[in-house]
């Protein structure tokens, strides 16, 4: 009866403070306890854990609705062994989000399909477990936006949401065509960004390209010096992931193996 009431007691103190997290692993951790399993250091400790487990997953399910996030990936999905040219500890450092306390800027250079959206994404996912507000967008969907904005007279306000997150993901830079004005758009809304937040950025063209993809090399310049001033650059060199299965298909269907009959000239094969 004794434990019974305990029981109630921690279950409605829980309750009171707002704590589902732990009051659903309530009753496991302390049968937990009750053989032995657990001390009662870690007992605490594992209900605590719970609770913040359930809050962490509440903020990213929020932060991918709010933020526009394609997916929820993390740092844990990336497959180093694949692009070998990444520095992990590099990145590993990054993920403790101390370059947002900085305010300094992240961007990752290499050809389509090598990771730079996956890591852009996991940077994002983890200021978002840590409770960061965070925005992402491709940059021609963040033109379009700025320059409807524009158009319907509600620029400032459409500056100050892209402005306001502690980070920004601008996902895409040198895939499409971008006019005169949603170049000078996007350079005023960096600028504005410039030493009060963090921003990550992802290309398939080196800074030399730049120029080209703004229709401006002053301009390019001038965004360039303004986003590498306090930065990390991440330079990813190797084979697009995404075609992986495909080269491996390759591979299988051109080896040929001992036991493969060889055919006969005029002689087709026959699918057994």
């Amino acid at each position: 009866m004794k434990a019974a009431s305990l029981r109630e007691r921690l279950r409605a103190q829980l309750a009171d403070l707002k704590m589902p997290g732990a009051l659903e692993a309530l009753d496991d951790i302390l049968s937990q306890l009750d053989g032995g399993k657990l001390p009662p250091a870690q007992a605490i400790e594992a209900l605590l854990g719970a609770q913040i487990q359930l809050r962490n997953t509440r903020r990213l399910v929020a932060a991918v609705r709010a933020s526009r996030l394609p997916a929820a990936k993390t740092l844990a999905d990336f497959d180093f062994t694949f692009q070998p040219s990444i520095k992990r500890e590099q990145l590993e450092s990054l993920h403790t989000l101390g370059f947002i306390e900085r305010r300094e800027n992240v961007i990752l250079l290499g050809p389509p399909g090598v990771g730079k959206s996956h890591l852009a994404i996991s940077l994002a996912v983890a200021a978002a477990q840590s409770g960061r507000r965070i925005y992402y967008g491709t940059l021609a969907d963040l033109i379009t936006s700025l320059e409807e904005a524009q158009q319907a007279g509600r620029l400032s306000q459409r500056m100050k949401t892209l402005i306001f997150p502690s980070l920004l993901i601008v996902d895409e830079i040198g895939y499409l065509p971008i006019t005169p004005t949603g170049a000078m758009l996007f350079f005023q809304l960096m600028s504005r960004r410039y030493e009060r937040a963090s921003t990550v950025l992802t290309s398939n063209k080196s800074f030399e390209e730049w120029g080209h993809i703004f229709g401006d090399d002053v301009m390019a310049g001038a965004l360039i010096d303004r986003l590498v001033h306090h930065c990390h650059i991440v330079n990813i060199r190797g084979n697009s992931y995404r075609m992986r299965q495909h080269a491996e298909l390759y591979t299988v269907l051109n080896r040929k193996g001992p036991d493969t009959p060889k055919r006969r000239k005029g002689q087709e094969a026959v699918a057994s």
